[in-house]
């Protein structure tokens, strides 16, 4: 077989099995970014591969930093955040490790909220004992009292928009404000709004995190996280960390995210309806003692989700029930429902509960009531269907 000129040498059939002659379709256009896989990434010589520099996300390397279709989708990330940069990463978490190992190193200090997510506590604390770091954990409703926790060596000041169990919401631009009065570094986990409805770069954060399992993802089977910046500095910073770790994620997992991106926005404001109507109505039943919803004027923080919040909060909320109810009546309420499944996680079409204990989880504030905390997200289904699910759990339940 020779190609269309006939110039071309016969050759084996295992070499037109590896390089076939149609390997680009020329005139196919979809609205899909293409799946580009690669490990090796091929050069046209010598001298461009020998000029690439490993900071340059125009330019392709290697697999691991970046194909085509991983590079669309930091773009549009950032893009919907209003960032410059964005890194992919395979979890939530790795975004969350990215920061640490980027930025900090033995000796310097950190500060976490009490509401952080639980596993940035553990990692906080891992690096505590294995790699020297020092933490301490504030009261997420600080604000500019922030200032009073900062040592010399604070290098990093952790925020959570809000807080992803207890919900309170932080004085994210008073808290910034001081932190950039001392030149210290604020990364925000924006898991919570998915960049659609709080924009952290507006109120001067440097790093937003985001778990792209939750909403992004929309499909409860895809594992990644991102982090995205507007300072190259710290942009380099991360990406030289993240390289070093031989950290990337696959073209697979980036298409499907970048398929679910188009419905988000959609997704999310159906979701944030139907969990707030189901929040009002909770708050009527006298099982139960508080609604944590940052929508709600009893919420800690309202206010400050009132001024920097726009277009609601989406699918999450937690209740806490009469101290009455031991924590074995909760459990067996949660246990009753139907359409809640039990499970970590969020931002799929599935609803979802789970009962926390909060004291356990707390060592810088005081938590303030007595009852089980049950988390709720809030999925796709119909509302009337969850709201009949919810009152026959607590009915069979708690009587």
């Amino acid at each position: 077989m020779t190609d269309s000129n006939n110039n071309a040498p016969e050759r084996d059939l295992q070499t037109r099995i590896v390089q076939p002659e149609d390997r680009i379709t020329p005139g196919f256009e979809s609205f899909s970014v293409p799946v580009a896989r690669a490990s090796t990434v091929v050069f046209p010589d010598l001298a461009t591969m020998r000029s690439l520099v490993w900071s340059d996300d125009s330019k392709w390397r290697y697999g691991l930093h970046g194909t085509p279709t991983t590079i669309a989708l930091a773009q549009r990330l950032a893009a919907i955040e209003g960032g410059e940069y964005a890194l992919l990463q395979p979890s939530g978490l790795a975004a969350i490790s990215n920061v640490y190992f980027g930025l900090m190193k033995a000796g310097d200090h950190v500060l976490v909220p009490d509401n952080a997510y639980g596993p940035n506590r553990d990692h906080a604390d891992w690096l505590v004992e294995d790699f020297g770091l020092e933490v301490t954990y504030y009261d997420p409703m600080t604000g500019a009292g922030i200032a009073d926790s900062i040592r010399p060596n604070t290098k990093l000041i952790w925020l959570e928009a809000p807080g992803s169990v207890t919900m309170e919401v932080q004085d994210v631009p008073a808290i910034v404000a001081v932190a950039r009065a001392k030149g210290i570094v604020t990364a925000i986990d924006n898991t919570y709004s998915a960049g659609l409805t709080f924009k952290p770069f507006e109120h001067g954060v440097d790093i937003s995190v985001q778990a792209l399992t939750k909403y992004q993802s929309g499909g409860s089977d895809i594992l990644m996280g991102a982090t995205i910046t507007r300072d190259a500095q710290l942009h380099k910073k991360l990406k030289r960390a993240r390289m070093r770790m031989g950290i990337g994620v696959s073209a697979d997992d980036a298409s499907l995210v970048l398929r679910s991106l188009a419905s988000m926005k959609a997704r999310y404001e159906a979701h944030d309806r139907t969990a707030y109507a189901l929040a009002q109505w909770l708050k009527t039943r006298p099982e139960v003692t508080a609604v944590l919803h940052p929508a709600f004027a009893d919420c800690p923080g309202h206010a400050f989700y009132a001024r920097d919040f726009k277009g609601g909060a989406g699918g999450l909320f937690s209740i806490v029930f009469d101290g009455r109810y031991t924590a074995a009546q909760v459990d067996a309420f949660v246990e009753a429902l139907d359409l809640f499944s039990i499970g970590w996680s969020w931002g799929g079409a599935h609803s979802l509960a789970m009962p926390y204990d909060i004291r356990s989880m707390r060592t810088a504030s005081q938590w303030p009531h007595e009852g089980v905390l049950v988390r709720f997200y809030i999925g796709l289904e119909a509302e009337a269907d969850l709201r009949a699910d919810l009152e026959a759990a607590l009915v069979k339940a708690l009587g």
